[in-house]
């Protein structure tokens, strides 16, 4: 089996979020899949089961602890190794990707979070920021923050993350930059990921919490984890087309 990584949401090596990509030939045994990702220790790895017909291709992704229902800088990755359009079917329906001219779009489900209340468990893992707005999407709890300098400044505690209910915490705020619209950090304590460089699935919901604030479809976003990532957003209707870059850094062959 072929196996690749790949730096997503980057156009340099050693940037972005890595990934690993298997191409299966035939389905494979899902704790042999758990496994594999166990043993890369990427945030996600992506199997997709390669075909000759014009059917989607099965894709799954699992972190180093547990199959998730969806991941954008993995299917991005895919995306990338295997070229072209193709569509993918997963746990979050049929999935269009694109790679031409350098880049990757994804077309994928947005996720506009509900505003509730901050918690006694957000203040304590989140210290230093000034929480503005607290949303929970379908999987994760974003929070707005007073200023991007909070975001990038923070350093969370860990403990108090993992007792945040859902998949994960965005941590968000406008952009201070002229060619940043938003800034986040994502932080997936309970999934094996104390901090994702770069979340491609965390932008369907910044997207369908920052557009309509802003009062643009399209948004450039920077995901401030020390890898770093830019990102091309635009929420159109209950979709959210993600655009990124992406660079091979391994390609092999898998043995087991």
């Amino acid at each position: 089996m072929r196996i690749h990584v790949v730096d997503a949401f980057t156009d340099r090596a050693f940037g972005g979020n890595p990934a690993g990509v298997v191409l299966l030939d035939e389905p494979a045994d899902e704790g042999w899949m758990q496994s594999v990702a166990a043993e890369l220790k990427h945030a996600d790895t992506a199997f997709v089961e390669v075909r000759d017909d014009d059917e989607p291709l099965p894709l799954r992704w699992f972190t180093p602890l547990r199959e998730v229902d969806l991941c954008g800088h993995a299917t991005l990755a895919a995306a990338h190794v295997l070229g072209g359009e193709r569509r993918f079917a997963t746990r979050s329906g049929v999935l269009t990707c694109t790679a031409r001219d350098g880049w990757v779009e994804l077309d994928l489900p947005a996720d506009p979070p509900a505003p509730t209340g901050t918690t006694p468990e957000l203040v304590a893992a989140l210290p230093g920021v000034t929480i503005t707005a607290v949303a929970r999407g379908t999987t994760d709890v974003l929070v707005e923050a007073a200023s991007a300098a909070e975001v990038r400044a923070l350093r969370p505690d860990p403990d108090a993350l993992a007792a945040v209910p859902g998949r994960g915490v965005i941590v968000t705020a406008r952009g201070d930059r002229p060619d940043v619209d938003v800034v986040s950090r994502c932080f997936y304590p309970s999934y094996g990921v104390p901090e994702d460089p770069v979340t491609g699935s965390a932008h369907c919901t910044l997207a369908a919490w920052w557009s309509p604030k802003l009062g643009r479809a399209e948004l450039r976003a920077e995901q401030a984890s020390p890898r770093g990532g830019r990102l091309r957003t635009v929420l159109d209707g209950a979709r959210v087309r993600l655009a990124g870059q992406a660079v091979t850094v391994l390609a092999g062959v898998l043995i087991v």
